[in-house]
């Protein structure tokens, strides 16, 4: 059994701000050019809609406007938690039968600060694959939430 990965990370913002942007605002500060299907064939996505509500889609928007499902949010409420089955599939494996769990918690740390704290778990769904994901998702969660997500309020 693989163990849960979790992530922190401190933004300069109120929780609800947080909130908002890492689900309503994705596409601003997730890297599309990096992290996404589209990058993996040699093309930056154009885009991830989040449908931000219980059994919402989370979609890239690739290159010709080929989308790519890569979860499901499962539990959601505001400004706190949200959980959502998820994996971004590689080139060649866009039907993805199984998903690992993402939960995302944030927590106020004052007025102008906010920690989010990102697990993953459910490695074994993913079955021959599960090794090798859950050590690239290891790497890619911090350049993802430091590169992307924190830069996002730098701007």
């Amino acid at each position: 059994m693989l163990e849960p990965l979790v992530k922190t990370i401190d933004v300069p913002c109120d929780q609800a701000t947080a909130f908002d942007v890492f689900i309503n605002k994705m596409d601003s500060w997730w890297p599309l050019g990096k992290f996404t299907l589209s990058a993996m064939k040699g093309e930056p996505a154009t885009g991830i809609r989040v449908d931000a509500r219980p059994d919402g889609q989370i979609v890239e928007i690739g290159a010709g406007g080929v989308e790519t499902l890569w979860g499901t949010i499962k539990e959601y409420d505001p400004s706190d938690y949200l959980s959502m089955d998820f994996h971004i599939p590689a080139p060649g494996h866009e039907e993805v039968g199984e998903r690992t769990l993402v939960e995302v918690r944030f927590t106020s740390l004052g007025d102008n600060s906010t920690r989010l704290e990102l697990t993953q778990s459910n490695w074994e769904a993913l079955g021959d694959m599960a090794e090798m994901v859950h050590g690239g998702y290891g790497h890619g969660w911090t350049m993802i939430l430091e590169g992307g997500y924190l830069a996002h309020f730098a701007k």
